[in-house]
């Protein structure tokens, strides 16, 4: 009796949430493909490799954490967008009116279009930062930090377009 009880309780839960992965996604079963524009570089600064680099990471984070299929054009969810933002920002003033730390500040405006469902669709920006000590340079860390801030902002994007958060 425990047992059935049980079954019946676990089939009632499952089936109120929805569409829901164990990976976290709501995305849609109709749903099958996603295409990943060129995220164009469109401010000054930073690695001439940065769009590539993102767009690489995008690509690679959909198809790894949805069964998804990347594809050239025309998927059912498209993205695209430009990286608007590369910045060195001084911030934790001291008394001495220097930084006491410096920040890499990287920001992305992304455009998704849900092909299957147009109210998802949306224009945003994201934005994520790292800090480094004062007395260190930019070219000393940047290999270190831009591979975080893209990691963070790729899991942004990622959970406002397939996770619904």
């Amino acid at each position: 009796m425990f047992f059935l009880f049980f079954v019946l309780n676990s089939s009632l839960f499952i089936s109120s949430c929805g569409v829901y992965s164990f990976t976290g996604t709501t995305l849609s079963p109709d749903i099958k493909t996603v295409t990943v524009n060129n995220f164009v570089l469109a401010t000054a600064g930073g690695p001439a490799n940065l769009p590539l680099t993102f767009n690489e990471k995008l690509k690679e984070y959909y198809q790894r954490y949805t069964s998804l299929k990347v594809v050239p054009n025309n998927g059912d969810m498209v993205l695209e967008g430009n990286i608007t933002g590369y910045d060195l920002l001084a911030v934790a003033p001291t008394a001495q009116d220097q930084a006491g730390v410096n920040r890499l500040q990287i920001t992305v405006l992304a455009r998704f279009y849900n092909n299957k469902d147009e109210s998802k669709n949306f224009e945003q920006s994201f934005s994520f930062y790292q800090d480094f000590p004062q007395g260190q340079t930019l070219s000393q860390n940047e290999s270190r930090l831009v591979p975080k801030i893209l990691d963070q902002i790729v899991l942004d994007i990622f959970n406002k377009t397939a996770a619904d958060w």
